[in-house]
């Protein structure tokens, strides 16, 4: 995953608790907080920060349940980019 996608994934964790976590794919976004109001903000910043727009096919649970399905989507949107999600 691409470091500046987990350190705009960091602030809408919520629930990762105090301690520094280690975002991986394997990452469960809603069990850290990421609720379905939050997804949509998550979506905008993405969209924003990686000048792309997922389409509406992409908006659903599977897509935002893990770090690695999120980047999946985001990264088949990115030029010249693998969708391969490592750790």
């Amino acid at each position: 995953m691409d470091p500046r996608f987990t350190e705009l994934l960091r602030p809408f964790l919520k629930l990762a608790g105090p301690e520094e976590i280690t975002i991986t794919s394997d990452t469960d976004l809603r069990r850290l907080g990421v609720d379905s109001m939050q997804a949509i903000e998550l979506l905008f910043t993405l969209e924003d920060a990686f000048d792309i727009a997922l389409p509406d096919e992409e908006m659903n649970d599977a897509t935002f349940a893990t770090a690695g399905t999120l980047w999946q989507a985001v990264a088949r949107q990115l030029p010249d980019q693998t969708t391969e999600v490592s750790a």
